[in-house]
């Protein structure tokens, strides 16, 4: 489905990111790894020996515009363009109003949104030379609802939403989409260290009754990037199990 496209994924060493990049790679895609710190990358991309001619790796600090435009940059002289963006990278919060520091509502903002700018535009600027594109955000079940701590996170996947539709007008014209997806409950890390007695109690509150798998997500990611939608941008898909219905 994306034989000749190369991607960018950020946030793409682990959990849901890894599971877009290994998505990714499976329906012919180049793939560009971005993480946080190089030794990361590396560990993932020595997990993916079978496509080694396919992927690579960069660590740029996703919020400033000069290091991700030199990585992104990279990866269009390595594999000749850079048709799509996942921007995957984000951090989460359950601190209470009342102990929420500014430098902790600061750092989400500035990974999970000024991040997710400065990569859109970086991205942008080549599709534009390129004659188009696909840009697609993770957002958040609580982008929709909020949630009863830390609301540094939902208020930051509000911000994404918000992005991700102004964006989607603003590029249509040089032919560039921008969705976002709206994961549920997933299994990474975080989920699979809970109880499973804690786990069967979340899943029971989900009308699919079970908690959302990390390639669920990537599949979601597959679709947005591929032609198969065409014709869909400004859109937040949900990818949840009816949870925020």
């Amino acid at each position: 489905m994306l034989k000749g496209k190369t991607a960018v994924v950020t946030g793409g060493t682990r959990g849901i990111g890894f599971a877009i990049v290994k998505k990714y790679l499976e329906n012919g895609a180049n793939v560009a790894i971005a993480g946080s710190r190089q030794e990361t990358v590396e560990k993932a991309l020595n997990q993916l020996p079978e496509y080694k001619d396919r992927i690579m790796g960069i660590w740029p600090n996703l919020s400033s515009p000069e290091e991700v435009a030199d990585a992104f940059h990279s990866v269009k002289e390595k594999f000749g363009s850079l048709d799509i963006l996942a921007n995957n990278a984000g951090v989460s919060s359950r601190t209470s109003l009342y102990d929420f520091t500014i430098e902790e509502f600061r750092k989400i903002m500035d990974i999970n949104v000024t991040g997710v700018f400065v990569c859109s535009q970086a991205a942008a600027r080549i599709m534009k030379d390129q004659g188009g594109g696909v840009i697609i955000n993770t957002s958040s079940m609580v982008s929709l609802y909020g949630q009863p701590s830390g609301c540094g996170y939902p208020i930051s996947k509000f911000a994404v939403n918000g992005l991700t539709k102004s964006l989607a007008r603003e590029l249509a014209k040089d032919q560039i989409r921008v969705n976002a997806v709206a994961p549920g409950v997933t299994r990474t890390d975080m989920v699979s260290a809970l109880p499973q007695e804690m786990v069967d109690r979340i899943s029971a509150g989900i009308p699919l009754g079970r908690v959302g798998e990390p390639l669920d997500i990537a599949n979601g990611f597959l679709y947005l990037a591929s032609d198969l939608a065409s014709y869909v941008t400004g859109v937040v898909l949900h990818v949840d199990g009816a949870a925020m219905t």
